[in-house]
């Protein structure tokens, strides 16, 4: 048996930027363990599964799964964007909205003019006081530290702070308060309105090229911080991404174009 499997490159509009995730079409769900063992195959920060569904299935509704090369995760951004990016510009779903069923409840992806908008939950952080342990291991000091359920935002003071550092991941995979952690700052161009990086080393991902969830905490931080509900963000990794960003209440559009890289069959 062989599984159609796409690599796609999402954030972006030019291939090898952004952030590739790998894309596998099924027709029945798969074992959670064996699902893992391709996403470890891959080595991407990201691997999705799509449970396609038959045709008498009134709903249409598609099963989706993410995972890391170590573990199963509730939300991926770009991954659910190159999954809506397959679907339509490879398989040739004919649906104007596609409604994925996911560990996050029901998400949508919907066709806009700017490229593929995702519907996805607001995940805003609060403000806490600074662990020591985390100025240590990014080796700056932060102006502000808020933390979500799983991710710390740390603004720092500008632009170039966020593109120049340097943290010791082995220090920062040893917080266990925390997932992730997103390194922010305004933004100096009159392009984008802020900046980012996202490092998740005990995830085995030491840095993400572009990540659509940290942008469900960036949008309501820096909405409230510069007063707008539409922003524009630049993912500053070395392959760099571009999101559009909207938030209504407690959820967040996340707007952005992928590249189909590579197509191939996975055996099983």
């Amino acid at each position: 048996m062989s599984i159609t499997t796409f690599i796609v490159d999402a954030f972006t509009d030019k291939a090898f930027t952004g952030n590739p995730a790998a894309v596998c079409l099924l027709d029945v769900p798969q074992e959670t363990q064996w699902m893992q063992a391709v996403a470890a195959e891959m080595n991407l920060s990201e691997t999705a599964f799509i449970v396609v569904p038959q045709p008498q299935d009134a709903s249409q509704v598609y099963l989706l799964r993410w995972f890391t090369p170590k573990i199963e995760v509730d939300l991926c951004g770009h991954a659910t964007l190159a999954s809506a990016h397959v679907l339509w510009y490879e398989r040739g779903d004919q649906t104007q909205v596609l409604a994925f069923q996911t560990k996050s409840g029901l998400l949508y992806a919907s066709k806009v003019s700017h490229g593929i908008e995702l519907d996805f939950p607001a995940r805003p952080a609060q403000p806490v006081v600074v662990p020591q342990e985390l100025v240590a291991a990014l080796g700056v000091e932060p102006i502000q530290v808020a933390k979500n359920a799983q991710h710390y935002l740390i603004e720092l003071a500008n632009e170039e702070a966020v593109r120049k550092l340097t943290p010791d991941f082995d220090a920062l995979s040893r917080i266990r308060s925390a997932r992730g952690f997103i390194v922010t700052a305004r933004a100096v161009s009159g392009i984008y309105d802020f900046v980012s990086r996202f490092f998740a080393p005990a995830a085995g991902i030491n840095e993400d090229p572009v990540t659509g969830v940290a942008h469900c905490c960036l949008a309501p931080w820096w909405g409230t911080v510069l007063g707008k509900n539409e922003l524009i963000a630049y993912q500053a990794s070395p392959r760099g991404g571009v999101l559009r960003l909207r938030q209504t209440g407690s959820r967040v559009a996340l707007t952005g174009t992928a590249v189909t890289v590579l197509k191939g069959e996975l055996y099983v």
